[in-house]
């Protein structure tokens, strides 16, 4: 007998995503890959295989070199004019919505393999403000997020907002009358949600955003560590006459750009990038980058820049952390040490702090009366960040959340309910 239709709870983040649904009112988390309750939202064009592959298959592809287009960090795309711009990719004519779209199908496809359960409606945890400098392009989000899970096979959406989920999952580290701040601070974007907790619920005071997040960091310390030595800030010399000027800061600031990257391998951006070779009083170091270019060596680059950012965060390693270049040439390693990782991200971490000061504007509570920190979302590890936010919160206590699953946590919980008439 065929399962009745329910709810998936999609939590469609920016590195990793994750899924859910209610059963017996409880929240049940779907594995998506073996023994993952995560996989990260990337997908990788196979050239050779014509197929595409998703999760951490489209990572492992990259790493081994397969020949394809590696994707990540879609969701920073949503109520950009990218979104609907149209390329071949396998003999197919896909815009971003089609790719989004794709990706959210495999996940609804294997959660209906592994429950036997159809889920014809989908409740999507989305971000408090995907723009926050932009209220069109924050609705226009919207909308094309809407237009994926349509792509996808779902029925109908409805959107919950990702700190409010990730508020329901913890609530039970809370006491009643708590004043809880959840601070989710994922991929592409922070975003915070004021509580208190009520009974066995929880009543939303306010919630802001921020569009900052992990990406932002790892965008950060390319542009101020591993380019310099690509060329960014040398000299090219003018091709009649002793002048020169500075290499273009755009080719760098999109190389630095998880979801760019896929977008600078085109034949007009390597021919500039041979003329700069051709001229630059550096050339070994714009050879590099058009090595990069040539070789799609882009997102290897960002993966060593992650990794060395998440080495450099951890108090406990015993080796000085670096960014490992060797993929580039044998060798090329940049230190990266703790006190450098704080310096480069600091600003960025006072930035998050301010908004969540600014989510009390205007509800009569202070910074003091905030008993709980509730911090969820993979960025929210670094240490900076929780410094930035103990200082502007000095009486809360921290609480570190399931990182990765409490927003699927709390949207599974909602799901049942989601579509109530």
């Amino acid at each position: 007998m065929a399962q009745p239709s329910h709810t998936l709870g999609v939590d469609f983040g920016t590195s990793n995503s994750a899924v859910g649904f209610a059963k017996a009112g409880k929240a049940r988390l779907i594995d998506l890959e073996t023994d993952a309750q995560t996989m990260p939202t990337a997908v990788f064009f196979d050239f050779d295989a014509r197929k595409i592959v998703y999760g951490a298959p489209a990572q492992a592809a990259l790493i081994a070199g397969e020949e394809g287009r590696y994707m990540r960090a879609l969701k920073g795309l949503l109520g950009t004019g990218l979104m609907r711009e149209s390329r071949m990719l396998l003999g197919r004519r896909m815009d971003f919505i089609d790719i989004i779209g794709d990706f959210l199908a495999e996940m609804k496809r294997r959660a209906e393999t592994a429950t036997g359960t159809t889920f014809e409606r989908a409740l999507s945890g989305r971000p408090v403000l995907f723009h926050s400098a932009s209220a069109a392009r924050n609705a226009q989000a919207e909308v094309d997020l809407r237009d994926c899970y349509l792509a996808a096979g779902f029925k109908d959406v409805a959107f919950m907002p990702e700190p409010e989920a990730a508020a329901l999952a913890n609530r039970d580290v809370l006491h009643p009358g708590d004043v809880g701040l959840i601070v989710d601070i994922g991929g592409g974007t922070s975003d915070f949600t004021l509580f208190r907790q009520k009974g066995e619920g929880i009543d939303v005071i306010a919630s802001n955003g921020l569009r900052l997040g992990g990406t932002d960091f790892d965008r950060a310390l390319s542009l101020g560590q591993v380019m310099p030595l690509l060329g960014h800030g040398s000299q090219i010399k003018h091709a009649f006459g002793s002048g020169t000027h500075a290499a273009p800061n755009a080719i760098f600031a999109d190389l630095a750009t998880w979801q760019k990257i896929p977008f600078l391998y085109g034949a007009d951006t390597r021919r500039l990038v041979a003329d700069l070779v051709k001229y630059a009083a550096e050339p070994d170091k714009l050879q590099r980058l058009r090595h990069v270019l040539e070789d799609q060596l882009g997102h290897d680059v960002a993966f060593a820049v992650e990794a060395g950012k998440i080495a450099a965060n951890d108090s406990k390693a015993l080796a000085l952390p670096e960014i490992d270049l060797s993929v580039l040439e044998t060798g090329l390693r940049v230190p990266l040490p703790a006190a450098l990782l704080v310096h480069s991200l600091t600003g960025m971490a006072e930035e998050i702090a301010d908004a969540g000061l600014a989510t009390l504007q205007g509800t009569g509570l202070d910074p003091q009366d905030v008993t709980r920190l509730v911090l969820v979302g993979g960025s929210s590890l670094m240490g900076v960040v929780n410094q930035a936010l103990t200082r502007v919160f000095p009486q809360a206590e921290v609480h570190q959340g399931a990182a990765l699953t409490a927003i699927v946590d709390g949207l599974a919980m909602a799901s049942a309910d989601a579509f109530a008439t």
